[in-house]
């Protein structure tokens, strides 16, 4: 299924300036129809679970409290 950078950008949370960047660069492949670029939505299925993956890790790593703080001086 094809979808537009606007819809793709949707999907995966990035912004549209940034897919059209990596399409210009051909890091994306996308097809020109005369007006937009489309995008085939399948390719980033995998792309959009490990993106979800990382952010569940960040979230995880940000909630963890802190280490009590130690004192190195009192170290003999």
């Amino acid at each position: 299924m094809y979808v537009t950078v606007k819809e793709l950008s949707e999907y995966l949370g990035l912004s549209v300036d940034y897919l059209q960047e990596q399409i210009r660069l051909g890091h994306i492949k996308a097809i020109h129809d005369g007006e937009k670029f489309l995008v085939n939505k399948k390719q980033f299925e995998w792309h959009k679970e490990k993106l979800e993956e990382r952010r569940k890790e960040v979230v995880a790593l940000l909630e963890e409290p802190m280490p009590e703080d130690w004192d190195a001086k009192d170290e003999d």
